[in-house]
């Protein structure tokens, strides 16, 4: 009987060793995965969907779907809409054919406002060299209040990674960025915000995200005369959600994907 729980044990161990989960490397480092030019822009009627995660407890927030609404030389226009009000709000969101920002949102302590950027946000400066780095300022307008920020996207392409998702697996470009939201208010310091993102060339757009964000609020104690140093109670920790594909345009899957590889 003790031979069997310990042969049925092992067993066990073997399996989970084999279980990959969603959103992890399924193998080494990618060394083949090279994005020198834009994607082309996608097609009206294009449906993408992720799936939100709340990466503090890996709870299930809802899916989002992202549709092409319209596309001219200079626009991408997509509609949002959310099978959940934990995942978002339904808004609309505009990039430029290379998939930077024009309108999107941006978590300003803890919650979304929609901005329109003007130059766009830096989301993909292609090419995308491994190591490539960046820093720029974009100004950020509120459309509803017309408060205009001044937002800073320090970049940089990580290398490649082959990931796992709802919608398979992906040979991507991992990129992280570390935005300074520009969102000071009274005792609020600005949100600074974490983005990592795996981007598949081959889909020409993310497979995977994760974005946490936090900020200082300076009107709790502080430490040190004038409240100049930095306590554990003033460091405030927002969101922090995780993104995975779950479908993309079947177009794709019938053969653009095979032709951009």
């Amino acid at each position: 009987m003790q031979l069997r729980t310990l042969l049925l044990a092992f067993i066990a161990v073997i399996i989970a060793g084999c279980i990959t989960p969603v959103g992890a490397p399924v193998a080494g480092p990618v060394t083949s995965v090279v994005v020198g030019s834009p994607p082309p822009p996608p097609h009206v009627g294009d449906v993408t969907v992720y799936r939100a995660l709340n990466a503090y407890n890996s709870e299930p927030r809802g899916d989002i779907q992202y549709r092409v609404d319209k596309v001219d030389p200079n626009y991408v226009f997509v509609s949002v809409t959310t099978s959940s009000p934990y995942a978002g709000v339904p808004h609309n969101e505009v990039y430029t054919p290379d998939g930077n920002w024009l309108r999107h949102p941006v978590v300003n302590h803890d919650r979304q406002v929609e901005y329109d950027f003007a130059p766009p946000y830096p989301a993909y400066p292609f090419p995308l060299d491994f190591g490539r780095t960046w820093s720029m300022r974009v100004n950020a307008s509120d459309p509803a209040t017309r408060r205009v920020v001044s937002v800073r996207v320090d970049g940089r392409v990580v290398g490649a990674e082959r990931i796992m998702t709802p919608a398979g697996a992906f040979d991507t470009i991992k990129i992280t960025r570390r935005v300074y939201a520009g969102d000071f208010d009274s005792f609020l310091r600005e949100t600074n915000i974490e983005e990592v993102e795996w981007y598949s060339p081959g889909l020409g757009r993310s497979v995977r995200m994760e974005r946490n964000s936090n900020w200082i609020d300076t009107s709790r104690s502080g430490g040190g005369e004038g409240g100049l140093l930095l306590r554990n109670d003033q460091l405030m920790r927002g969101d922090w959600t995780v993104y995975e594909l779950v479908s993309y345009p079947s177009r794709l899957k019938a053969g653009e994907l095979l032709e951009r590889r």
